[in-house]
């Protein structure tokens, strides 16, 4: 073939282009996540022009009027109708404004403003040199224990980033459960795991072991993006789509436009099979379910203790809302091959997360375990494939969020010459020293033990019995098991409280200022409305249980 023939090949095979569509976003259904992004990168302006002395207050400021901002947003876009009739594809198809994309946005939302309190806590510690610190390093750049340290803390310095940080690890949950193709779900991972590791290694206290902490996490969290990214290559390859509804269509056999590459790819169902295998792996090691758990024991005892409660609660929110998009909406014609392994993994998190924390004597990792357990309950509501199981996962989520939050909370408080008194030993006799703390913390522990009167119980029901209307009955009885031994070490964290003796040299209960006083208030507050009353939240949960396509 002569040369031009080959040049008329390639030059009269495309078409000329006449002109490029300007991208079409509905800034207004978007308003919650760009109004945090915003106040986000006003945070970083105000860490570069405001003085000093000023940064903590102003900071304060622009991040709880930015997450009201937010969270009227999603209230307002709920009311419009957007969460149920409206429910559609925004953004190109990059994000999903239907009922769950909503109700997580604003669960997320409350958690963070509950999270955020905690973070901004600075009357538990002494007063250094005449200033008041929080739980974060004082310069975050210094050595541990060197020179430029003592003179950080010495000149009274504090980490005034953790503000915007926060707020960017917001806004990338806030998009996680809503994204709407493989990328978008991809770039919002990155966007709040980034702000998490460097929150992590932030403590004021141990250092050393908080920057562990953040380093295994940031490790094991590259390895599960790049098991995620390998997925969405091969799903790509198999589809030639990243779109959510598209995939879904090939998956089910329903595609109208079949090329020639498409056709190709189609029938290798291998493709699939390892491309969902790694994508699901991925958000599976984001809820920390078994075996994708180890890092979570580590870098909840290492990281800050607000952080690990903001963490816990804000992240299993947004992972646990992307995974079932991606099973609900991309992968319903796989169900017959996720089912078997999701119901796998959910007996061994649930009897895992169960059986280790028993043998914990570190109250952060005992909670860690519990995480742990609970990301398997929650797993037998998203195997439900229902819309009950949508809902009870939906329900469950906004239940454990705050319990999780005023739990770490209440650890803050409780406090010995080396700062936070983690190990258990210390917590005996807690009833008789203080017995409000003692008492509140009981609360958190029977809820998380599923008691009856807590919201712990109300989000166990729900999900158990989706499941075993899903069909998932040996389910719900390895749940209720594993439910009766966490119950034993719950339970006996309370028995240690109350019924053990003081030590003399045991540790203190600091009096915290309103802030935390404010989330463990809103946490006994929300453990117990939704424990007596939960049929309302039940209720908004169902309604808000259908995935647009």
């Amino acid at each position: 073939m002569s040369a031009t023939a080959v040049h008329s090949l390639w030059t009269t095979a495309a078409e000329p282009i006449t002109k490029i569509d300007a991208p079409k976003i509905e800034y207004g259904q978007l308003a919650p996540t760009l109004i945090i992004v915003g106040a986000a990168i006003v945070g970083i302006l105000v860490e570069a022009f405001v003085p000093r002395k000023s940064r903590y207050y102003v900071q304060m400021f622009v991040s709880v009027v930015a997450i009201a901002a937010a969270f009227a947003a999603v209230v307002a876009l709920a009311a419009d109708g957007y969460g149920t009739t409206k429910a559609h594809i925004a953004a190109m198809g990059a994000i999903a404004v239907d009922g769950p994309a909503l109700f997580l946005q604003g669960t997320i939302l409350l958690a963070a403003m509950v999270g955020l309190f905690t973070f901004a806590e600075r009357r538990l510690d002494p007063e250094v040199h005449g200033n008041r610190v929080d739980s974060f390093a004082a310069q975050a750049a210094s050595v541990p224990g060197s020179e430029s340290e003592k003179a950080a803390v010495k000149a009274g310095f504090t980490t005034t980033e953790v503000f915007p940080l926060l707020l960017f690890a917001v806004a990338g949950m806030l998009i996680f459960p809503a994204a709407n193709d493989l990328l978008t779900l991809f770039v919002a991972l990155e966007v709040f795991s980034l702000p998490l590791y460097l929150l992590c290694a932030l403590a004021r206290r141990k250092r050393m072991m908080s920057q562990e902490a953040a380093v295994k996490y940031f490790l094991l969290g590259a390895f599960a993006s790049a098991f995620t990214l390998f997925g969405i290559a091969l799903l790509y390859g198999y589809a030639g789509s990243m779109s959510y509804a598209t995939i879904a269509q090939v998956v089910d056999g329903t595609v109208q436009d079949v090329n020639p590459a498409l056709a190709g790819t189609m029938g290798n169902d291998a493709l699939l099979l390892i491309g969902a295998a790694l994508l699901v792996m991925g958000l599976l090691f984001k809820v920390g379910a078994v075996p994708f758990h180890m890092w979570t024991p580590d870098v909840y005892q290492g990281a800050p203790t607000p952080v690990t409660g903001f963490m816990a609660a804000a992240t299993k929110v947004a992972a646990f809302g992307a995974l079932l998009r991606v099973l609900y909406v991309v992968l319903p014609g796989l169900r017959w091959d996720w089912r078997p392994v999701m119901w796998a993994v959910a007996i061994v998190t649930m009897l895992g997360g169960a059986i280790v924390a028993i043998t914990q004597t570190d109250i952060k990792r005992l909670l860690a375990y519990s995480s742990i357990a609970h990301a398997g309950f929650i797993l037998a509501g998203v195997i439900a494939t229902t819309p009950d199981g949508v809902s009870s996962v939906l329900f469950y989520l906004a239940a454990y969020s705050f319990v999780t939050i005023g739990a770490f909370a209440v650890v803050t408080l409780v406090r010995d010459a080396g700062g936070e008194a983690t190990h258990l030993s210390k917590w005996a006799g807690l009833g008789r020293r203080s017995p409000l703390v003692a008492a509140v913390f009981a609360v958190f522990l029977l809820a998380f033990a599923g008691i009856p009167l807590t919201s712990g119980f109300a989000g166990k029901f729900a999900v158990f019995k989706a499941a075993a209307e899903g069909g998932a009955a040996p389910l719900v009885v390895v749940g209720v098991i594993s439910s009766a031994i966490a119950a034993f070490f719950y339970i006996r964290v309370i028995v240690l409280m109350f019924f053990s003796e003081p030590r003399p040299e045991g540790p203190t209960v600091a009096v915290p200022s309103p802030l935390t006083m404010t989330a463990i208030g809103v946490g006994v507050a929300v453990t117990l409305v939704l424990g007596v009353a939960p049929q309302y939240f039940l209720d908004l949960a169902s309604q808000a249980g259908v995935f647009v396509r």
